[in-house]
């Protein structure tokens, strides 16, 4: 039996107020966030799964422009696919055997600097000595800092996509299947626009601006590396192609990764020539990648992302956190991601862009496609 609605004295009918407008809004931002708390665990729970199928999907979305110019040229499917599982293959194998041959050498290199780290901890202990510290305090404390430790700092600088690496067949399995659907994905969107016009046009910003993204950084990556390799090869630090691609790969961190970056070749510096080389290569290093990875690469990838240089920041932080190195290589897909499902899916949420793009221009909305 249906109720009619409420009729009060007078002829003043009311409506029966929605479930919606029973809670207040505090308690539906509440229960919104227990809900994100929520979400947010599961993604540290399963983050050895998803950091992969992330990575996977970075990839293919970048790469998609070209499987649809193949499809635009006639070639059958089956070709476009194979030629984008291929290209992404090529990429990650290259950048893997690089990563391995030259972490090899490394690791070979490091027993040449024993006695280096002897004497310049026995220097450190003597000259703390003389300011009232106890040396045997000091020589405990310093016991463990030797060759072998660098190659452990080494190694958990490039943890993290060098785990995604090794892991390699469950990779390869989730970059064939994307690469399978992502040929016909374009023709999907189009088939929905109708339906779910906001959608489709939140997918296409979240796929427009991580292409933009990896254009800034492996543009400014390139120079990065270059500069970097030629100045480590001048000083004669040992490894400077290693130390290139360790600026290449930590190019794609946002703000910090210039500061990861430099602590391999510093050592090294320090090891090969005393502090005065290593604060040749910390200055020179400030001079070329400071001023290009944290201070104009900030404003071109905001400017190319719609997102502000401390959305960036917090954005590092939480998806390093939540899946590790390499949810801080993709913390800026990652936020864009976010932010399309989130906020450019939903015409009542737009007015957020206001608040995380670096300026009023760039809070524009995405475009509704039609159908």
């Amino acid at each position: 039996m249906r109720s009619g609605p409420d009729t009060r004295p007078g002829g003043l009918r009311l409506r029966n107020p929605s479930p919606a407008a029973v809670l207040p809004r505090g308690v539906l931002v509440l229960l919104g966030f227990a809900c994100l708390v929520v979400v947010v665990a599961g993604l540290r729970w399963v983050a050895d799964l998803i950091g992969p199928v992330f990575l996977a999907l970075m990839l293919v979305v970048t790469v998609s422009p070209v499987t649809e110019g193949l499809r635009r040229r006639g070639l059958p499917v089956w070709v476009a696919a194979v030629a984008t599982v291929l290209m992404i293959d090529v990429i990650l194998i290259a950048l893997g055997l690089a990563l391995g041959v030259s972490v090899a050498r490394l690791i070979e290199l490091m027993p040449q600097y024993q006695a280096q780290f002897s004497a310049l901890r026995d220097d450190l202990v003597s000259g703390l000595g003389t300011l009232g510290i106890s040396a045997a305090q000091l020589r405990s404390l310093l016991a463990g800092a030797d060759a072998d430790s660098v190659v452990h700092l080494i190694g958990s600088l490039f943890g993290g996509i060098a785990g995604v690496l090794s892991n390699a067949l469950f990779l390869l399995a989730v970059l064939l299947f994307m690469g399978l659907d992502a040929v016909g994905f374009p023709a999907r969107l189009s088939a929905v626009v109708g339906e779910r016009p906001q959608v489709v046009a939140a997918l296409r910003s979240f796929a427009r601006g991580t292409r933009r993204y990896l254009v800034v950084c492996t543009v400014f990556g390139l120079i990065v590396a270059v500069g970097d390799t030629l100045l480590l090869w001048a000083l004669g630090v040992p490894l400077p192609l290693l130390w290139g691609l360790l600026s290449f790969i930590t190019n794609y961190i946002p703000n910090i990764g210039f500061v990861v970056g430099v602590i391999p070749p510093a050592l090294l510096g320090l090891l090969q020539g005393g502090p005065e080389l290593m604060l040749t290569v910390i200055a020179l290093y400030c001079l070329i990648n400071f001023i290009i990875q944290s201070v104009i690469q900030p404003k071109v990838v905001g400017d190319a992302v719609g997102l502000s240089a401390t959305v960036s920041f917090l954005a590092l932080i939480f998806w390093a956190w939540v899946l590790g190195g390499l949810g801080a290589l993709l913390a800026i897909p990652l936020t864009l991601l976010a932010k399309g499902l989130l906020v450019d899916i939903d015409p009542g949420t737009r007015w957020m862009n206001v608040l995380l793009s670096s300026s009023w221009d760039e809070a524009h909305e995405p475009d509704t496609p039609t159908a």
